[in-house]
This record gives structure tokens, C-alpha cells and sequence, in this order.
């Protein structure tokens, strides 16, 4: 193939750098536009873009990142606007997946301060409105994130003819099952204990898949490359090694929403408790723990008055059960999966370099 050469070490992260402050650009111009227009209506509703402009500032960048890599693996140049376009495109789909989720998942606090949620709850309270504060907060977020959304697939389009119709459709598919897994996620949550405990993993496995993996890393890389009209092969080798990166990518942060330490993760411990999500974590202690066990954990996951020692005892059970070493062992094995498939992927040097350091730092990640 013809891929653009990348020079390798300190030039990989000037590259590295310079697209990342190009996307920063783009989104602060874009919703800067949108603000002047928001201001148009009424400026009581500037706070919703507002709430957006605070999200996607700062946070890794993940999902833009790799798709820069993906459309440089495929030979698109360094500097173009439409990868900068669909780096902020991905940017804005998952502020408005976060907005969502830490509603889904009664979440206050995000990146170390107040949920966009729970904002507008206070904006609430401390203006002296009448009616519900919490109320209020949950459908001016759900507005702000549907915004957010609407601002996303603007922003895609804004890449015009240059996108190829395989990265449309790329697009598309990715928003598409992220709101099936989320839906199975919360499925799960509400008749979780009720179906046989023996297929919580596969459930669980099912879940990360389609409302993360896919879209944190998959997707992101493969719509990098269709923009760079990547071959069909090269595309396939793509997810062969995003696809598990992504669902230990997951796996970890399931890991961190129990036994992070909350001054790295900016959320209170075992937040994921209190919220009841049934990880594979979960399902794994499920699997291997006595039946009193099994029974605690049935019981309290998702009560949101768990005190410090129900928590620990909860982790505990994790601990004792096997399901955090066989959580680790499991984001080893589809680690490795990844990077052997990256290493079979014909791409430069440097550009495989740029994805393994990527990866990396998805699946070791404190935070």
C-alpha cells in the first residue's frame, strides 16, 4: 500500500500533539458558532452549549486519536480537514453518550466535577425555580445531549463528499449500536438476577461489545480508514485488532469503577456498585461466588444507600471469589489478541507504533 510515511519518536507525538489541538480548534469554533446562534433564541439556553463546550474539553481523545491513526495507516495526509472533522464528530458523539449514561446510571459527578445532570439541579436550586430540581436537571440534560448529538452528525456531514460512503455507513452502524447496548445494559440492571446466573458473563460480554468496544475503538479505526479509503482487507485488519482492544479497554474501566482510586477517576468508590451495572466483573463474581455470597451481591448491587463497609464487603467477594484475577487474566488475553493482530497489519512502522502506544495506555489506564 501506499501509505504517507511517519517519521518515528518525537515526531510521532509533534503528530500526535498537532492533531489534537486541530480537533480542540474545531470543536471551540464549531460550538462557538453554535453559541452565537443559541444566543439568537434566548441566552437562557447558552447553558446548554455550554454544558457541551465543558465535556469535550481536555479527556484523552481517544476515539479521535485512533481514527487519525487509522486514516494515516490507510495513506491520508497528515493535515487534512476532513479527519480533523471526524476526530471532532467522535468528540461530540460521546459527550452526548457520557451526558446520557450518567443519567442512565444516576452518575453526579463526571472527569472529577458535577454530571451535566446534576448542573442543571443546581442551576435549579440555586435560581429558586419552582417544581422539581432533580426533575428539572435529568430534561435539560437529556436536551443537552440530544444537542449534542444533532451537533455530531453536523459535524460529520460537514466532511461533504470527501467522506466515503463505507465511512457513512461506519458512522451510522457505530451510533446505532451504541443505543442497543445501552439499552441492553439497562435491560440487564432491572432482570439481572432473575435469569440463570450461569450465562451473566456472556450477557455482560454481549453488553460491552456493542454499547462500548465497538465504538471506542473499532469503529473510531476502521472510520478512520474508509475516509482514507483503506482497502477492504486493511479494514478488516483494523478490527481484528480494535474490536478486543476495546473490550479490554472496557474491562478495565469496569475494573476501575469498582477498585479505582476516585482522586485518579474523578468518581467516588464503587460508584459502578451503587449504580448496579452487571459488568462481566460482575457476572464473574456471580459465577464463582458460595451461595450467601451470590445472594449479597444479588441483593445490594444498585442500592444507592450501599454504606463504605457493604461496598467492601462487595469487593471482597470479588477479591475471594477469583472474579478480579479472572477479569485481569481476560483483559491479558484480548490484549495480546490485538497486538497480534497489529503486528500483521500492513501499515508503516511508526503508524503501528502510534496504535500500540494507544492501546497500551487503554488497557493499563488508572484512570
Amino acid at each position: 500500500m501506499n501509505a504517507t510515511p511517519v517519521p518515528s519518536g518525537a515526531t510521532i507525538a509533534a503528530a500526535h500533539d498537532a492533531f489534537i489541538a486541530a480537533v480542540a480548534e474545531t470543536l471551540h469554533d464549531f460550538l462557538s458558532q453554535k453559541r452565537e446562534l443559541m444566543a439568537t433564541i434566548s441566552p437562557a439556553t447558552l447553558v446548554l452549549v455550554d454544558s457541551i463546550k465543558t465535556l469535550v474539553t481536555g479527556g484523552k481523545r481517544m476515539r479521535a486519536l485512533l481514527c487519525y491513526w487509522g486514516w494515516r495507516g490507510a495513506g491520508g495526509a497528515p493535515d487534512a480537514l476532513a479527519i480533523v472533522q471526524a476526530g471532532a464528530a467522535l468528540e461530540l458523539f460521546q459527550a452526548a453518550a457520557l451526558i446520557h449514561d450518567d443519567i442512565i446510571d444516576r452518575s453526579d459527578t463526571r472527569r472529577g466535577g458535577p454530571s451535566v445532570h446534576r448542573q442543571f439541579s443546581t442551576l435549579h436550586s440555586d435560581s429558586g425555580w419552582a417544581l422539581d430540581d432533580e426533575r428539572f436537571g435529568h430534561a435539560a440534560a437529556i436536551l443537552t445531549g440530544d444537542l449534542c448529538l444533532s451537533l455530531s452528525e453536523e459535524m460529520f456531514a460537514s466532511i461533504g463528499a470527501g467522506a466515503d460512503s463505507r465511512a457513512r455507513a461506519v458512522f451510522n452502524l457505530m451510533r446505532t449500536e451504541v443505543m442497543a447496548g445501552q439499552y441492553l445494559d439497562i435491560l440487564e440492571e432491572v432482570a439481572g438476577p432473575s435469569k440463570p446466573h450461569e450465562t451473566a458473563v456472556a450477557r455482560a460480554s454481549s453488553i460491552i461489545r456493542f454499547k462500548s468496544a465497538k465504538y471506542s475503538s473499532e469503529h473510531p479505526l476502521v472510520l478512520g480508514g474508509a475516509l482514507a479509503g483503506a482497502s477492504r482487507e486493511l479494514l478488516a485488519g483494523y478490527s481484528a485488532f480494535a474490536l478486543p482492544l476495546g473490550e479490554a479497554f472496557q474491562l478495565r474501566d469496569d475494573v476501575l469503577g469498582v477498585f479505582g482510586d476516585p482522586a485518579q477517576t474523578g468518581k467516588p468508590a464503587g460508584d459502578d456498585l451503587r449504580e448496579g451495572k452487571r459488568t462481566v466483573l460482575v457476572g464473574l463474581t456471580i459465577d464463582g461466588a458460595g451461595e450467601a455470597d451470590r445472594s449479597f451481591v444479588d441483593s445490594n448491587l444498585g442500592r444507592q444507600d450501599l454504606s463504605d463497609e457493604e461496598i467492601s464487603r462487595l469487593c471482597a467477594i470479588m477479591v475471594d471469589s477469583g472474579a478480579l484475577a479472572r477479569t485481569e487474566d481476560m483483559i491479558t488475553e484480548l490484549s495480546d489478541t490485538a497486538f497480534a493482530a497489529l503486528a500483521q497489519l500492513p501499515i508503516e512502522p511508526s503508524v503501528a507504533g502510534a496504535l500500540s502506544a494507544l492501546g497500551q495506555g487503554a488497557v493499563s489506564r488508572t484512570s
